[in-house]
């Protein structure tokens, strides 16, 4: 179904204690896919390295076109394609790949402003290396997805389609 299909009732619903990702529209389950969330569990404090709950939306779509690997610093192209020789010689990055969906929080004082702001603790749902484990919580609060996973979802969604994180 392409994204000009989809009716204003359309949202992504992250289940962290699934560690599953689903769009759904009218209540239709649209596409479903195995997540990895926070280490650190949700919350939502600046620097806690948890994923944030509540409703967010997708404030920005990010790496349109790019090849599958593609990486990505700061939200901008490096360039660069991942490969495990290049994880060899950045063994500190946290590899954020293919495609970035930015969420912005919804609810003020929960998500949104203050110590408590999604948008300005850069959380993403984001392509990650096949090499990391999906269906546990590994990241440092994105939301990971396999690449073949956030191509998929990037393809089907606008900006500004509603994200629920619940626990």
């Amino acid at each position: 179904m392409a994204s000009q299909e989809l009716d204003t009732k359309t949202y992504i619903h992250i289940d962290i204690s699934e560690q599953s990702l689903r769009l759904l529209s009218n209540d239709k389950l649209i596409f479903k896919a195995t997540i990895s969330s926070a280490t650190n569990g949700p919350g939502e404090l600046f620097g806690s390295e948890c994923t944030p709950t509540g409703w967010h939306q997708v404030r920005a779509k990010i790496g349109h076109n790019c090849d599958e690997n593609s990486v990505f610093i700061a939200r901008r192209y490096t360039g660069e394609i991942y490969t495990p020789e290049l994880a060899k010689q950045y063994p500190e990055r946290d590899w954020i790949l293919t495609r970035i969906l930015w969420l912005s929080g919804l609810e003020p004082g929960k998500n949104r402003l203050g110590k408590v702001d999604s948008m300005r603790r850069y959380i993403y749902i984001h392509g990650t290396p096949d090499t990391e484990p999906m269906g546990i919580p590994a990241s440092h609060g994105c939301i990971r997805m396999r690449n073949q996973d956030i191509i998929q979802l990037y393809d089907l969604i606008e900006p500004h389609t509603r994200v629920l994180i619940s626990k």
